[in-house]
């Protein structure tokens, strides 16, 4: 069995497995990515890093894909900033 995880996405506790992306932790904590410019909730599209879709506030950084990133103990994710 993989080793986990714990982060937080939006200030909930996630626990996930050793290797998942933020994208996981985000779904697991049923959060949405950000909201379009209409207010509509955007989410993960291609899963690979192209389409930016899936854009979060990682710790202190903005705009970081959550496809592209690897979750790692104690992360601070925000899907609302």
């Amino acid at each position: 069995m993989p080793e986990q995880i714990t982060l937080s996405v939006n200030g909930r506790s996630v626990t996930v497995p050793q290797g998942a992306t933020v994208a996981v932790a985000v779904a697991m904590a049923e959060a949405h990515c950000r909201n379009s410019v209409n207010g509509e909730p955007r989410t993960v599209l291609c899963g690979m890093g192209i389409c930016f879709e899936c854009r979060v506030q990682i710790n202190s950084s903005l705009h970081q894909r959550s496809c592209q990133m690897l979750c790692s103990p104690g992360m601070q994710v925000r899907t609302d900033g």
